[in-house]
């Protein structure tokens, strides 16, 4: 027993000595890890700058866009506007026709007769017209057209004599009445004609139209 017990004495006074002599190991594998991870932070913060400096170039990139943009948009209203004015007698004309009465187009289209004015009998006659002329034919628009741009005779007076309106609700209305005209025929012989007629309107994008007609020639 004397002899074991100094041998276990020895042998525990040596492991602690080892155990004290290994311990400070993490101690000082810790310190490196430390000093990496700050290291590693310190190299990531510089990551910032390029978003920072890429800024004035994004504002410099809206700077110079901003400015064609706006040329653009001058320049397509520059543009349009001679549209805008080469459109407003068109406008203005067909604004008058749906303001004019049935009337009053019946009174329109006897003086355009008169003044050899294609352009009016033109606005008046609906495309789908149908009709019987006073030489007992069958006429559609472009025979009525064709008529009124052929008319070599000269005119002293055109006009309505006397004119009836009848209405058949809101968009339909007949009108017969009774022209008169005087003047000089192509082949330089006076004349005085009248005529008796029956026209049928109706009422289309907000505008009278002549879609019928007959006429009967009584005198001349």
């Amino acid at each position: 027993m004397k002899i074991i017990t100094p041998s276990f004495a020895f042998l525990f006074v040596a492991a602690m000595t080892f155990a004290q002599e290994e311990s400070p190991a993490p101690t000082e594998s810790t310190a490196p890890a430390t000093e990496e991870k700050a290291s590693a932070t310190v190299e990531t913060t510089p990551e910032v700058a390029p978003s920072e400096t890429t800024a004035p170039a994004a504002q410099k990139n809206e700077e110079v866009v901003a400015p064609a943009k706006a040329a653009k948009k001058e320049a397509t209203a520059t543009a349009a506007k001679p549209a805008t004015a080469a459109a407003a007698p068109a406008a203005s004309t067909a604004k008058m026709g749906k303001n004019m009465g049935v009337k009053d187009m019946e009174n329109a289209w006897e003086a355009a007769v008169g003044k050899h004015d294609y352009t009016t009998v033109d606005g008046f006659i609906a495309a789908d017209f149908t009709g019987v002329s006073s030489k007992n034919k069958f006429v559609g628009r472009s025979d009525v057209l064709s008529e009124t741009k052929g008319d070599k005779d000269t005119y002293k007076t055109a006009k309505n004599e006397k004119l009836n309106v009848k209405m058949y609700g809101t968009n339909v209305a007949v009108v017969t009445g009774r022209a008169r005209e005087v003047g000089t025929g192509k082949d330089g012989k006076a004349f005085d004609r009248t005529f008796l007629f029956t026209d049928t309107w109706m009422m289309r994008g907000g505008k009278w139209q002549c879609v019928a007609s007959q006429i009967s020639k009584i005198k001349g």
